[in-house]
C-alpha cells in the first residue's frame, strides 16, 4: 500500500522541483496492474441530483456544437452552472422544484445526509465491484470541499462539508485493501469568479486568472497530500497560471513514493486581460458559427496534456490502439458522473457492456475508472450499482 513520510525539501530529496527531475518519475506497478477503479462524484450537486436526458455527450457535441451541449449538459455535477443558463432544461427544472432558491441552499441537506452516511458501506460498494482503487471528488467545480480545509474561500468563507468525508472514506477504502485517489478541480471554482459556462469561450474564461487562486488551489492540494497521502492525484480541466507546478509534483512524489498524477494539469500561457478575453470570446463565437464545417477530429471532449503526467484520461471515449503510455478511460455508469435521478434504465451500461469495455481498455494498456454518484446520504442508487455487481 501507499507509504507516506515527511517530504524532504533539500537537495537529498529524490525529486527536485524541476520538470527535468519530475519527468523521471515512472508509473508504479500497482497502478499499471490495477485495471479497475471507481470514481465517486459527491457534493452539493448530489442533493438535486438532476440533469437532462442525453444519449451521448460526445455525440451531442459533434452533432449540435458546444453551446447545445452546455445547455443540455447531462453531467449532474454541473448543476450550479447549468441552472444559470437562461432557458436550459436544468434552469426550468430548478425553478419548478426550488423556485428562486440559491444553490447554496443545498448545503443543509447535504450536511444532514452526509452526517449519517455509512462510508464503510460506500467503500464496500467499490470493493464488491472488483475495484483496486477509488477516486473521490474532494472539490468539484462548485468550489465546495469535502474536507475541513484551513483555507477560507474568499467569497464563501468556510465553504466545506461539516464532516471530514475525505479522511473517513480514505480510511474505509484502505481498510478494505484498495488504494485511495483524490480528485480536485484546479481549473474551475465557479463561486470564485461567479462563472457560468454557457459558450465555448467560457470554458477558458471561467478559469480564474487571479494569482491568488493559484495560491489557494496549491494550498488545497498540499493539504490533501500532507493529510491523506493519496495514491492518485487527479486534477480536472487544467491548472491555474502561475505558481510552481513542478514543485507541487515533486512534493507529492517525495511524500507518496508510489503515487501517480493524471494529465489535466496544463497551465494557461500568455497574459490575461480585457483584450485577450475579448479575443477569446470572439474566437469562441467563430468556433460555434463554423462548427458544422470543422474537421471531425476537432469535435470531441478532450483535455490537452501537461508538461508531465503519468497517464492520459479520455472521457466517455477510448483509444483505438494499444498505447505505450499508461492511460485511464473514465466515464459514469450512465451519462453523468454525479447522481442523476432523471436517467432512464437504458442510459445505464449493462454488466456485459461494462465487462467488454474493461477488456477493451485493459488490452490497450489502460485502466477503467467507472463513475457512480452517491446521494447526499452516501447511498448509491441500485440502478447504478447493478452493473457493477455482475
Amino acid at each position: 500500500m501507499t507509504t507516506s513520510t515527511a517530504a524532504p525539501t533539500d537537495s537529498t530529496a529524490r525529486f527536485q522541483p524541476t520538470w527535468e527531475s519530475v519527468s523521471t518519475h515512472t508509473v508504479p506497478s500497482w497502478y499499471d496492474d490495477a485495471k479497475l477503479g471507481v470514481f465517486l462524484h459527491w457534493g452539493l450537486y448530489s442533493v438535486p441530483g438532476w440533469a437532462p436526458q442525453v444519449d451521448d455527450i460526445q455525440q451531442l457535441l459533434r452533432d449540435e456544437g458546444p453551446e447545445a451541449m452546455l445547455r443540455a449538459n447531462p453531467y449532474a455535477e454541473w448543476y450550479r452552472s447549468s441552472m444559470q443558463i437562461e432557458g436550459s432544461p436544468t434552469q426550468r427544472h430548478h425553478r419548478e422544484l426550488y423556485g428562486d432558491a440559491p444553490y447554496d441552499d443545498f448545503i443543509t441537506a447535504f450536511d444532514d445526509g452526509s452526517r449519517s452516511a455509512d462510508l464503510d458501506e460506500l467503500a464496500g460498494v467499490c470493493e464488491r465491484a472488483g475495484a483496486r482503487y477509488v477516486v473521490l471528488t474532494t472539490k468539484h467545480h462548485e468550489g465546495f470541499t469535502l474536507w475541513p480545509s484551513a483555507q477560507r474561500h474568499p467569497v464563501k468563507g468556510a465553504y466545506r462539508a461539516e464532516r471530514d468525508i475525505v479522511g473517513e472514506l480514505t480510511g474505509a477504502v484502505r481498510a478494505r485493501g484498495m488504494r485511495m485517489g483524490l480528485y480536485y478541480s484546479g481549473g474551475y471554482d465557479w463561486p470564485w469568479n461567479d462563472a457560468v459556462i454557457a459558450r465555448p469561450a467560457d470554458t477558458t474564461l471561467a478559469v480564474p486568472a487571479d494569482p491568488a487562486y493559484n495560491a489557494y488551489a496549491t494550498a488545497h492540494v498540499r493539504e490533501l497530500i500532507d493529510r491523506y497521502a493519496p495514491s492518485v492525484l487527479w486534477n480536472d480541466v487544467c491548472w491555474p497560471a502561475g505558481g510552481d507546478l513542478a514543485a507541487l509534483f515533486a512534493h507529492y512524489y517525495n511524500t507518496v513514493d508510489d503515487g501517480v498524477v493524471n494529465d489535466r494539469w496544463l497551465q494557461p500561457s500568455g497574459p490575461r486581460n480585457r483584450l485577450t478575453d475579448a479575443v477569446t470570446s470572439g474566437l469562441g463565437e467563430l468556433v460555434q458559427a463554423a462548427w458544422q464545417h470543422l474537421p471531425e477530429r476537432w469535435k470531441s471532449l478532450t483535455f490537452p496534456g501537461a508538461n508531465h503526467y503519468d497517464f492520459n484520461t479520455p472521457e466517455y471515449a477510448r483509444f483505438d490502439e494499444i498505447r505505450d503510455k499508461k492511460w485511464e478511460a473514465t466515464r459514469g455508469v450512465g451519462h453523468s458522473f454525479g447522481a442523476n435521478r432523471n436517467e432512464r434504465p437504458r442510459d445505464i451500461v449493462t454488466t456485459t457492456e461494462l465487462v467488454r469495455m474493461l477488456c477493451d481498455v485493459v488490452s490497450k494498456n489502460g485502466n477503467l475508472l467507472i463513475g457512480i454518484g452517491p446521494g447526499p446520504d452516501g447511498t448509491v442508487p441500485d440502478q447504478q450499482v447493478a452493473p457493477l455487481r455482475g
